[in-house]
């Protein structure tokens, strides 16, 4: 709106900038003259405005910074020491979002609760309290989170294994045994797959935490 774009330019100009004595800004006041573009064009130039009077965005993002500007080194001691209420706001909320930042790991009760739990999660005593917090916390999340014993307590189904297609290697002497020994060597192949995945899970643990290029694998680069 023009109007009040150019009621807008005389408001910084007569309460922030004040570039003009009050007695020359008579064309500036003047909004409603056919000259006032000229006045304004005339009023970025007195400023030192690097933009065109056409660049409306630019002009007035540029004007607004020098009132800022100027108020503030009007009033440097009031300024000086402020924090923006989006910060504390945030401050605010983190803090209450996290209530166990100012606990006292030192705290008797604090002791006792966790040796409490760890007595109850059978989970072995460390000299350390915060360690053994940091071991109830993988615990509760690994076997007692909702997901966890949704997890646990689906039935697992195992495909059926035809033994005679397993070449076992070596004759016992009795068939017996000759199946017994199939069976044991067909569940340590699935521990070692079992194992396999878990050195697999803790290679890329041990990547995203040291993220070198060289090794990590989200990188897409190997040896380099």
């Amino acid at each position: 709106d023009e109007t009040e774009f150019r009621n807008f330019i005389v408001w910084l100009e007569d309460q922030k900038i004040r570039h003009y004595k009050i007695e020359d800004r008579g064309n500036l006041r003047n909004i409603h003259s056919d000259d006032w573009p000229k006045s304004f064009e005339k009023y970025m130039k007195d400023v030192n405005c690097p933009f065109k009077v056409q660049e409306r965005q630019e002009t007035v993002d540029w004007l607004l910074g020098l009132a800022v500007r100027l108020e503030y080194g009007d009033n440097a001691d009031k300024y000086k020491d402020s924090t923006p209420d989006g910060a504390k706001n945030t401050d605010n909320t983190a803090k209450n979002a996290e209530p166990l930042i100012n606990l006292d790991v030192n705290n008797p009760d604090f002791k006792a609760g966790v040796m409490a739990l760890a007595n109850l999660l059978q989970i072995q005593r460390h000299d350390d309290y915060l360690v053994m917090l940091k071991a109830i916390r993988i615990l509760v999340q690994e076997r007692l989170t909702q997901d966890a014993i949704a997890k646990a307590s689906q039935s697992k189904e195992g495909l059926p294994v035809a033994l005679e297609k397993h070449i076992l290697g070596f004759d016992t002497g009795d068939a017996v045994l000759n199946e017994a020994a199939q069976i044991l060597r067909l569940l340590h192949i699935e521990e070692l797959r079992e194992l396999q995945t878990k050195i697999n899970e803790a290679i890329v643990a041990v990547q995203a935490i040291i993220a070198d290029p060289k090794t990590d694998h989200r990188l897409g680069k190997v040896g380099r």
